[in-house]
């Protein structure tokens, strides 16, 4: 496995993420362009929630109502792209094989079912 330069600009937390993946994985070009992106999630949320941290929860709306913070949302949406950016990845969890389990039980009971047509 080729090891991959460190995309450039990244922080603590950016910096992690990509080490940890193409130490283990060899991804494809687009992959890596996926893994950089995530990357950048990253550090992005870690400055977003060092932000929250100092800042009201409840804040004043562009009419003087209280609403919530926006940072609080934008955290959110955030997390949300950075686990879709994961997910594309398609990264093996060595952890967890419920996923695997399913789909071989659904491809046996595919099996199963579709001689019973035959």
């Amino acid at each position: 496995m080729a090891s991959k330069p460190l995309p450039k600009g990244l922080k603590a937390g950016g910096r992690k993420l990509w080490t940890d993946v193409v130490g283990k994985w060899d991804l494809r070009p687009d992959e890596l362009r996926v893994l950089r992106e995530a990357a950048g999630e990253v550090d992005l949320i870690d400055t977003l929630e060092q932000a929250a941290e100092s800042a009201e929860l409840i804040v004043r709306g562009s009419q003087g109502q209280p609403v919530i913070n926006p940072l609080i949302s934008e955290l959110r949406q955030h997390r949300a792209t950075l686990a879709g950016l994961l997910r594309s990845l398609k990264l093996p969890d060595e952890t967890d094989t419920s996923e695997a389990r399913s789909t071989q039980a659904r491809a046996a009971a595919n099996a199963r079912w579709s001689k019973r047509g035959a």
